[in-house]
């Protein structure tokens, strides 16, 4: 236990000055934490020791990674997400495995090489979406429902491969285990949780140590059944129902314990970094490393996006968005990673293949943090170079615009601003059309408009199929810089108005052109002000302003954003 928590310390002391330096310069923390953990690694020298942190770390992730599995959220795109899924294992993971047996690596090994360069990680792929599901509803359902089925299938592999081989008297057993612990997670979570919630009261104390004694009950029967902890952990994830608007002091507790250990995976997998050419490892043994951190880097970061991509765009989806979906996975997973670290132990791979998977991870998670960061710019390169061409068979299937329409409005994004303008130009008898990129909302907003766009307001189809060459204005309702951008460089006459999340931003957007600018604290302020106004002098009593602001919470109460829901 003391070592545990010297290396523990160890880990801390050394990310710290490296998150500050992150933080400074407002650069993606992943690549600092890997950097962190090299340097960790050369005060951690017990290898042993890392790899139980790093095992028992990616256990407790993935609990708390299963706490915000959505399955409604979900459900729209499940099928495109399980084809996507099972396309990038099946494809990638053969082209691993025949990556690793050309290079001569005994067939069994070489199925984990598959399995690394197939799978993607939720971590890495759940903490840079947060930053865009708001924005891109579709992106996130996308990527979290082709997470969610590659995490059953990576469950499925971790039972089968729990023994570090394919043994009978062992698979049969495991796979029962593993499917009784997710149907009692699915039981819990349908009728245990809010005996919980209702034990726990108001306490979010007490319901975070409710939610903590549900894990260890599954952990403790993994532990019985002899199957890994990190199904039981995922178990437990899944007997959380995602509500973080009825139990919001839970998920705020679980986000804090996540974090943690969100730093503690990356640093130690820094720490697990071997490198060819150094130390005592020879010439053959580093080429060959080298040779096979390669070709899974490639396989991970280049082939499996493509695949996705083209899976996807195959099904209807348009360009931006499966391209931008299939970024997110475009990393080794922290489930190939348990994997691997079992048959390590187990004896059941080499030093050389467990060291090439762990530098690929390590690779992977750093450019994955890149790639998101430029995930626009890539797509515009590939799509203008013409690499990349999408399809509009849904935009023209869930579309319905007037061939006659004229002098309207067009408003992109249909959440409270959205419905609220279409209200008032219903007022006005003023035609309008509503871009939504929202798939999931489509029914809704057909029998609520009169004019719909279903499709990316990135792409200039969807503009075409709005007619943006007679429209009179363009009200942008979604808080984002890109399609902010995109807006204005229409080549169109109509008046354009925007959206921002700072001044700063606001401002720039009104040098570029924009009519007008919304940014919501100027205008809550604004609205404050003039209700003060109003009820100083007199025009507005106590009781109207009680009853305006309880209408207008209950009105908007009818509409939850998707991924809240």
């Amino acid at each position: 236990m003391t070592d545990l928590l010297t290396a523990v310390a160890i880990i801390f002391l050394v990310a710290g000055p490296f998150l500050l330096v992150a933080n400074r310069f407002d650069l993606p923390t992943v690549p600092f934490l890997v950097l962190a953990g090299i340097v960790a690694g050369g005060f951690i020298d017990d290898t042993d020791l890392l790899l139980e942190l790093a095992y028992y770390g990616i256990a407790l992730l993935v609990f708390t990674f299963g706490t915000r599995i959505d399955l409604s959220g979900v459900r729209a795109v499940l099928a495109d997400g399980e084809l996507a899924a099972l396309g990038q294992i099946l494809v990638v993971g053969s082209l691993g495995v025949g990556f690793g047996i050309v290079l001569g690596v005994p067939p069994m090994e070489a199925v984990y090489l598959g399995i690394a360069a197939a799978l993607s990680s939720t971590i890495v792929g759940t903490a840079l979406l947060e930053r865009t599901v708001n924005s891109d509803p579709v992106r996130g359902r996308l990527v979290r429902s082709i997470q969610f089925v590659q995490d059953l299938l990576a469950i499925l592999f971790i039972l089968l491969l729990g023994a570090g081989s394919l043994e009978v008297g062992y698979v049969g057993p495991a796979l029962a285990s593993g499917v009784a612990l997710l149907l009692a997670a699915l039981l819990a979570n349908r009728y245990l949780f809010d005996i919980i919630g209702q034990l726990a009261g108001d306490s979010d104390e007490l319901m975070i140590l409710g939610v903590v004694a549900l894990l260890t009950v599954f952990v403790g029967a993994a532990e019985f059944a002899g199957v890994p902890i990190v199904v039981g952990a995922f178990a437990a994830g899944l007997a959380v129902r995602y509500d973080p608007v009825d139990y919001l002091g839970l998920f705020n507790g679980l986000q804090s314990i996540r974090d943690f250990f969100v730093a503690i995976f990356f640093v130690t997998i820094g720490a697990l970094v071997v490198f060819p050419f150094v130390g005592d490892i020879g010439w053959a043994e580093s080429v060959e490393k080298l040779v096979l951190v390669a070709g899974l880097v490639v396989l991970t970061a280049v082939v499996k996006p493509a695949i996705t991509t083209a899976i996807l765009v195959a099904r209807g989806y348009e360009a931006r968005s499966a391209t931008l979906a299939s970024l997110h996975t475009d990393q080794v997973s922290e489930f190939a990673l348990i994997i691997a670290i079992q048959a390590y132990m187990l004896d059941a791979v080499s030093p050389a293949i467990f060291d090439a998977i762990i530098l690929a991870a390590a690779i992977t998670m750093v450019t994955s943090s890149l790639t998101h960061r430029y995930d626009e710019q890539i797509y515009r390169t590939l799509a203008d170079r013409g690499v990349i061409t999408g399809r509009h068979d849904r935009v023209d299937a869930w579309s319905d615009v007037p061939a006659d329409l004229t002098d309207h409005v067009i408003i992109v994004g249909y959440g409270r601003q959205g419905r609220t303008l279409v209200e008032a130009c219903e007022e006005m008898d003023h035609p309008y059309v509503v871009i939504e990129n929202d798939p999931a909302r489509r029914e809704e907003i057909a029998r609520e408009c009169e004019a719909i766009v279903v499709g990316d307001a990135m792409e200039t189809y969807t503009w075409e199929k709005a007619n943006v060459d007679d429209a009179k204005l363009v009200v942008s309702t979604v808080n984002s810089q890109p399609v902010s951008r995109r807006v204005l460089s229409l080549d169109t006459d109509a008046e354009v108005t925007l959206r921002a999340a700072d001044r700063a931003t606001a401002l720039e957007l009104l040098d570029a052109g924009a009519l007008y600018v919304g940014q919501p604290d100027l205008l809550a302020g604004q609205q404050l002000a003039r209700q003060v106004r109003e009820l100083l002098e007199g025009d507005l009593t106590r009781e109207q302003l009680r009853e305006q602001q309880q209408d207008e919470l209950e009105r908007r109460a009818d509409y939850i954003p998707l991924h809240l829901r």
